[in-house]
């Protein structure tokens, strides 16, 4: 059977490398291993999604769902130093690489072991996902759903989709869920959806 980035898959024999990413004038370094997502460096999604996050005023808590080797934790608590950022996924491996990626670029990320927000207690500010497409509808829209629920007040959730795996069906999940969505930016195809939680609505 083959072994998917988006589950447990720690049986898979190791072979880390090292990747460098230059954002925002500032190199990082990610160490990636065999089982998780885009091992051979940043993917172009997790790339657009990046340049939405840097054009947000983010504060309070974060949580980067689905976080592979962390890519997005660990640029997202460099833009924002004041964030208090927190980074899940169902991967084992994914969530130590994270953790260890985070602890060389001295980002203060928190890593945690979790199926979707399973794990996860509390409300955040934000919720950032590059979701795992080939997971299915099923799981992805549950994903939305409950970083819904996880949201506080003027909370917002910003997604990366490919338009052709489906953003804009994508769009009408988030204008159901959350009533309203926006499409923030668009790149070679990806999109940056962006829905604001209103509990005053």
């Amino acid at each position: 059977m083959q072994s998917h980035y988006f589950t447990d898959n720690t049986s898979l024999p190791s072979d880390r490398k090292e990747h460098s990413f230059r954002f925002s004038g500032h190199v990082y370094t990610f160490v990636t291993d065999e089982g998780v997502f885009s091992k051979s460096g940043v993917d172009y999604g997790t790339q657009v999604l990046l340049k939405a996050i840097q054009n947000e005023s983010l504060q309070g808590d974060v949580l980067d769902l689905g976080c592979g080797y962390g890519v997005l934790s660990v640029v997202t608590a460099d833009l924002f130093p004041g964030c208090t950022v927190t980074a899940c996924d169902i991967n084992p491996r994914a969530v130590e690489l994270t953790a260890e990626n985070a602890a060389r670029s001295g980002a203060a990320v928190h890593a945690v072991l979790s199926d979707g927000f399973a794990e996860i207690t509390g409300t955040f500010d934000a919720v950032l996902t590059n979701p795992p497409i080939r997971a299915g509808k099923a799981v992805i829209y549950k994903m939305f759903e409950d970083s819904y629920a996880h949201l506080k007040d003027g909370g917002i959730l910003l997604a990366v989709i490919r338009r052709k795996q489906g953003a804009e069906s994508a769009v009408r999940k988030f204008e159901e869920v959350f009533g309203n969505c926006e499409v923030v930016l668009r790149d070679k195809g990806y999109w940056v959806l962006r829905s604001v939680r209103n509990l005053t609505d």
